[in-house]
């Protein structure tokens, strides 16, 4: 029996994946795609942009949302039953997309397929590691390694390396392709330095493309014929040791808000809060006054895009919901208050 091939969909937060499903279900030509897709935070918002996208090829029953945890770490638990009730289905998928969470480590999900369940049914057709080009050359992560671990070593009460710089490295490390998404947004002449930072933890003869809006072939994306299970000595990882790793640098919490009164002045009262406290991701959905639709927000760092995606449904609880996921110890209550009152954070 021919292997059904799955596709791991890697990368930090904000970095384009559900924007990539989406252009993917659009362009599939009729091909039974199941997506398998994993959040950090208590709101399903991705799984629900991908619903609401309107594509035919895009049915409930084939969207699978794990929401109890990074699928990383719940893999025996969380992943492999629902990987096996995919298979026990009458008409399987022709091939399975998982969006990992943006805090994932891909290596432990990559493992998982060589499990005796899974492995003479499903291979992993390749890892694709979404890169926010923009991100990396704002500098948000480290730009030579070696040198932050050389002034570690030389002194111990330093601290230079962030939970950031270690998930980038692990995830592009792991990969079979690399997509640098969002180049559109780069800044003339950056490019080739946003390259050289991806290529840094590539493995040798990976490939690295150039993406807008997460534009890729769907040919490329799922054609890969990696095999990666039957190569996970050759994927460096920080966390060879063990299967799982630790989430308690990072935090998330959702909010409810009213209805807004424009994209225009929840954007203004969003900007000052990320930029006063530890804020990595804020993404959710909103009611704007006097429209019908509903709004999609997403922010990366203090970039904070928004825009319509469908009616609001007759049934549903309209209403502003949105997840902010930052590091450790970020002020929950002061956020909270300040997103509820509407006022600016002091310069």
């Amino acid at each position: 029996m021919q292997k059904i091939p799955a596709t791991i969909l890697t990368g930090f937060l904000g970095a384009g994946k559900t924007t990539t499903i989406r252009h993917l279900l659009q362009n599939a030509g009729g091909r039974r795609i199941a997506l398998v897709i994993n959040e950090f935070g208590d709101l399903g918002v991705d799984g629900e942009i991908v619903r609401g996208c309107g594509i035919e090829a895009c049915a409930d029953e084939d969207v699978i949302e794990l929401a109890n945890g990074c699928i990383c770490c719940t893999v025996a638990d969380d992943f492999l039953p629902t990987i096996q009730a995919l298979l026990a289905r009458a008409a399987p998928p022709e091939h399975i997309v998982i969006e990992t969470s943006g805090l994932a480590l891909p290596k432990p999900l990559v493992k998982a397929f060589a499990w005796p369940e899974v492995r003479t049914r499903v291979t992993v057709d390749g890892v694709v590691a979404l890169v926010d080009a923009p991100a990396v050359a704002a500098g948000r992560f480290a730009g030579d390694p070696a040198a932050v671990q050389a002034q570690r070593a030389a002194d111990a009460n330093l601290d230079h390396e962030s939970p950031l710089e270690e998930l980038f490295e692990e995830q592009v490390a792991c990969a079979d392709l690399v997509v640098l998404n969002k180049v559109d947004l780069l800044a003339p002449g950056t490019l080739a330095d946003v390259e050289t930072a991806a290529r840094r933890d590539m493995r040798p003869g990976v490939k690295l493309l150039h993406a807008s809006h997460g534009a890729v072939d769907p040919a490329v994306l799922l054609g890969l014929t990696a095999a990666a299970e039957d190569d996970l000595a050759a994927r460096p990882s920080h966390h060879e040791d063990h299967d799982d790793h630790d989430h308690d640098d990072f935090a998330s919490f959702a909010v409810e808000l009213g209805a807004v009164a424009s994209p225009q002045e929840l954007i203004a009262r969003l900007q000052p809060v990320v930029a006063a406290h530890d804020i990595y991701r804020i993404k959710g959905f909103a009611e704007v006054a006097g429209k019908p639709m509903r709004l999609v927000v997403q922010g990366v760092g203090p970039r904070i895009e928004t825009y319509y995606d469908r009616d609001w449904h007759p049934s549903e609880r309209r209403g502003s919901r949105l997840v902010v996921i930052g590091g450790r110890g970020m002020d929950e209550t002061g956020i909270r208050a300040t997103l509820h009152t509407g006022e600016r954070e002091p310069a």
